[in-house]
C-alpha cells in the first residue's frame, strides 16, 4: 500500500489530465503523434536529499503548468481557427456534437413498474369498475407501466407514462410542464390526469389497494379523468400552502365517457365544447409529526345526452398523516377520503348521485402496513327525488357499499406484496359478493418520488 499522501496526490494529478482529454478536439485525441517528434523529456531525477512525498509536489505542479499551458494554446486556436479540419462534417467539431447530443440523455430517467394478480371471486360478474383492477378468477395482468422522464432544458420538463396491457398499449399520460415561469406559476400541456380529487391524478402503483374505488369508476371511468389539453397552476404568496389549478381539456375520450362527451362528442365549435377543471389545494403543518392536506375540486363539461347538456362534479379530499420526526420511527398513520357529488342534465330532468370512500392505514413496522377502507354510492335520483332510470348504469338502483382490508408487505423500497379481501354489498343484488387479491409489484428504474 501506498502511503496516505502520495496515493491522494496521484488521485488527484489524474483529475486534470483527463479534464486535459475531453477538452482536446477530436483529431487531437484520435490523430497520432507527427513522425519524427522528439521524444518526452526524461523526469530528472529528485534533488539529493528530497523525499518522494516532495518529488510527487514537484512533479505534479510542472504537470499543471504544462496543462494550463496546453490548455490556453487549444482554446487560442479554436478561437482563430474558421472552418473545421479536413475530414469532419461541416455542421461542427465532434466536440461540439457530443456536448448537445448527450445534453438530455444524461437526465433521461427510465423506469417500468408491473402490477399482477392472483384474484377469487364468488360473483360471476365483478362489479369492479378500475381499468387495471382484478376482473377474473385466476390470474390477472393488471398492467405495466413504462415511465419516461427527462429535463428538456432549463424551460421544460418531459414526462410520459405508457401503459402495456394484454390487451394492447396506451399512451395514458405525456406532457411537458414548464420550470421557470415568474410568480410562482406553473403550465403543462399535452395528455394528462386532471388533478381532481386524490386519487384521480395518480396511478396504480402509489395506491394504498389493490383496485380502484368505484366512486372514481363510476363518476370518471376505469382510467380516471384525463384528456388532451393545458393547465395553469398558481402558488399563492399567502401565509399557509395554497395551490390553485386549473385546465382547459377535450371532454372526449376514454378518460370523460362516464361524465362528459365521451366516444360520443363532435367536433370543438366554441369554448364551451371542453371540459373544465379547478382545484384548490391547501397544505397545514399541524406540527412537527402531524400534517393536513385539504383540496376542493370541480369540473364541468358537455356530456352526450343533448344539445347543451352539461354535467357537473364536485368533490372534496382529505388526507391526515401522521409520521413521528421527533423520534426514531418506522410508524405511519393515515386517514384518506373523498367525496364527490355529480349532477347531470338529461332530456327533460336532471340527474344527480354521490358516491365516496374513506380509508385508513397504519404502517406499523418498516416493511409492514395495514389498511382499511369503506366506500359507498347512492343511486341516481331525478329532480323531483325518485330514482331515476339511470342511462349510464341502468342496474344501480339501490344504494352500493364495499369494505376491504388488505396487509402488505414490502421486501424493498422495490417490490410490494399485499393480500387484500373485500365484501361488496349492492343493493340490487340479492347476496354480497366477496373477493380475494394477492397482488405483486416490482419497480425497475429511476422511478420519481410521489405527491405528498
Amino acid at each position: 500500500m501506498f502511503p496516505r499522501s502520495r496515493r491522494s496526490s496521484g488521485i488527484i494529478a489524474l483529475v486534470p489530465c483527463l479534464i486535459w482529454l475531453c477538452a482536446l478536439p477530436a483529431s487531437a485525441q484520435e490523430s497520432p503523434p507527427a513522425t519524427g517528434a522528439p521524444p518526452a523529456e526524461a523526469t530528472p531525477p529528485p534533488a539529493e536529499g528530497a523525499t518522494s512525498d516532495q518529488q510527487s509536489e514537484e512533479e505534479l505542479a510542472k504537470e499543471l503548468a504544462e496543462i494550463e499551458a496546453a490548455l490556453g494554446k487549444d482554446k487560442a486556436e479554436a478561437g482563430s481557427t474558421p472552418a473545421p479540419a479536413t475530414g469532419q462534417p461541416a455542421t461542427g467539431t465532434g466536440t461540439s456534437v457530443v456536448r448537445v447530443g448527450s445534453s438530455n440523455q444524461q437526465w433521461l430517467d427510465l423506469s417500468f413498474v408491473l402490477d399482477a394478480a392472483l384474484a377469487a371471486f364468488t360473483a360471476a360478474e365483478p362489479l369492479q369498475t378500475g381499468g387495471h383492477d382484478p376482473t377474473t378468477n385466476g390470474f390477472n395482468f393488471q398492467q405495466l407501466e413504462m415511465s419516461v422522464r427527462s429535463v428538456v432544458d432549463p424551460y421544460f420538463r418531459f414526462d410520459s407514462n405508457i401503459v402495456f396491457a394484454l390487451s394492447g398499449v396506451e399512451i395514458e399520460e405525456v406532457y411537458v410542464t414548464t420550470l421557470d415561469l415568474p410568480a410562482n406559476l406553473q403550465v403543462r400541456a399535452g395528455q394528462f390526469l386532471t388533478r381532481f380529487g386524490r386519487i384521480n391524478p395518480t396511478h396504480p402503483h402509489a395506491w394504498d389497494f389493490a383496485d380502484q374505488p368505484f366512486a372514481i369508476g363510476r363518476v370518471f371511468g376505469g382510467e380516471g379523468n384525463r384528456g388532451l389539453g393545458l393547465e395553469t397552476s398558481w402558488l399563492t404568496p399567502l401565509p399557509w400552502y395554497v395551490e390553485l389549478v386549473g385546465s382547459a381539456t377535450d371532454a372526449i375520450g376514454e378518460g370523460t365517457a362516464r361524465s362528459f362527451l365521451g366516444g360520443g362528442g363532435g367536433r370543438v365549435v366554441t369554448p364551451l365544447d371542453f371540459q373544465f377543471t379547478g382545484v384548490v389545494k391547501q397544505f397545514f403543518p399541524l406540527s412537527d409529526d402531524l400534517s393536513l392536506l385539504w383540496g376542493l375540486s370541480s369540473a364541468t363539461g358537455p356530456n352526450p345526452t343533448g344539445y347543451r347538456n352539461y354535467t357537473s362534479v364536485f368533490g372534496t379530499d382529505l388526507y391526515l398523516k401522521y409520521r413521528p420526526t421527533t423520534v426514531a420511527s418506522n410508524t405511519i398513520v393515515s386517514l384518506q377520503a373523498e367525496l364527490l357529488y355529480r349532477r347531470r342534465q338529461v332530456p327533460d330532468d336532471v340527474l344527480s348521485d354521490y358516491n365516496g370512500y374513506a380509508q385508513v392505514l397504519w404502517r406499523f413496522a418498516k416493511r409492514w402496513a395495514t389498511a382499511a377502507r369503506y366506500e359507498f354510492g347512492t343511486a341516481a335520483r331525478a329532480q323531483d327525488g325518485r330514482i331515476a332510470n339511470d342511462p349510464l348504469d341502468p342496474e344501480w338502483t339501490d344504494t352500493r357499499q364495499r369494505i376491504s382490508a388488505s396487509i402488505t408487505f414490502w421486501p424493498t423500497e422495490f417490490s410490494r406484496l399485499r393480500l387484500q379481501a373485500a365484501t361488496d354489498r349492492a343493493g340490487w343484488r340479492d347476496e354480497p359478493d366477496y373477493s380475494a387479491f394477492l397482488t405483486l409489484e416490482a419497480v425497475v428504474g429511476a422511478h420519481g418520488a410521489h405527491a405528498f
